[in-house]
């Protein structure tokens, strides 16, 4: 049992430096590994660099990546004040991937925009084939919901329960409306 524990703490402490090990054959053909450079007699000598072990946490959370294999979202904004602002904010408070696209600037973009709903008129947000015209929150958070991207960016918050609010009541919920920006392109 004491071996063992040695073992472990021997490897532990190896590992922590998260350098180099070797492996090499002494002259009795006993094969050793040690994280020190071995003796110059030292038969098929073997260095490995060891890395960190370390998670990649940068990466979009798991329900996000999936959602967006199967449903990517594409944003269809440009210079159209609040709507656009608020189309945008929404995204990016659920933490949605998404690609964005202004069909003011950019022909390809209009004529998408134009076959997609017959007219230029942002913002719109495509979610797979889904589609909606203008920003209209709980239009968005459906869509959203549906094609599986979570309610938002950070960990969520357990809901207030009757009687955590001031009134003793719980809050209605707000709904966000913003009025779409039509334009034309060039008259």
């Amino acid at each position: 049992m004491k071996t063992a524990w040695l073992m472990m703490l021997c490897l532990a402490a190896g590992m922590a430096q998260a350098g180099e090990m070797f492996r090499w054959v002494d002259a009795d053909g006993k094969v050793h590994y040690t994280d020190q450079p071995p003796p110059a007699s030292a038969k098929n000598v073997e260095e490995k660099k060891l890395g960190s072990s370390t998670i990649e946490t940068s990466q979009l959370p798991y329900a996000s990546q999936q959602a967006a294999k199967k449903y990517p979202v594409t944003l269809y904004i440009s210079d159209c004040g609040e709507a656009c602002n608020s189309a945008r904010e929404h995204l990016n408070q659920r933490g949605i991937p998404f690609a964005e696209k202004n069909p003011q600037t950019t022909p390809a973009d209009y004529k998408a925009l134009k076959k997609l709903v017959g007219e230029a008129y942002v913002p719109v947000l495509v979610v797979g084939s889904s589609t909606s015209k203008g920003y209209e929150k709980g239009a968005w958070d459906a869509a959203l919901d549906m094609a599986g991207y979570p309610q938002s960016a950070s960990p969520k918050k357990p809901a207030p329960k009757a009687g955590d609010t001031a009134t003793g009541k719980p809050a209605a919920p707000q709904e966000e409306t913003v009025p779409a920006h039509p334009w034309t392109k060039g008259k």
